[in-house]
């Protein structure tokens, strides 16, 4: 069974930096990819950034290109998203997801079939 377990979300000013972590467990990941999304009160869940992780190939959203990076470590497993210039418009409950694939349209959903409990991101102005 695949678990994902995020962590290093809190509270940020405006124009500072976070990093969150994504702890996988339960399987070999070299196959999957893997994909942050992001849920604020009121709004619809959304992407916001993928990577393959044999390939380490990475895709973002527009609204963060340029300041978020994602990235993994094979040695423990672990996807990271950088955030880096941080807005109020960012705040939200950030999700790790995976899917044993990497052929798949990265930034919808229902691409992915594991899912982690979320992180909480503030950022205040």
């Amino acid at each position: 069974q695949v678990q994902l377990v995020e962590s290093g979300g809190g509270l940020v000013q405006a124009g500072g930096s976070l990093r969150l972590s994504c702890a996988a467990s339960g399987r070999t990941f070299s196959r999957y990819a893997m994909g942050w999304f992001r849920q604020a009160p009121g709004k619809e869940r959304e992407f916001v950034a993928g990577i393959i992780w044999s390939a380490g190939s990475t895709y973002y959203a527009d609204s963060v290109k340029g300041r978020f990076t994602i990235s993994r470590d094979n040695a423990k497993n672990t996807v990271y998203l950088q955030m880096n210039s941080l807005e109020p418009e960012d705040t939200a409950v950030y999700y790790c997801a995976a899917v044993r694939s990497a052929v798949i349209p990265l930034r919808l959903i229902s691409s992915y079939d594991y899912w982690g409990q979320g992180t909480q991101v503030t950022v205040s102005s």
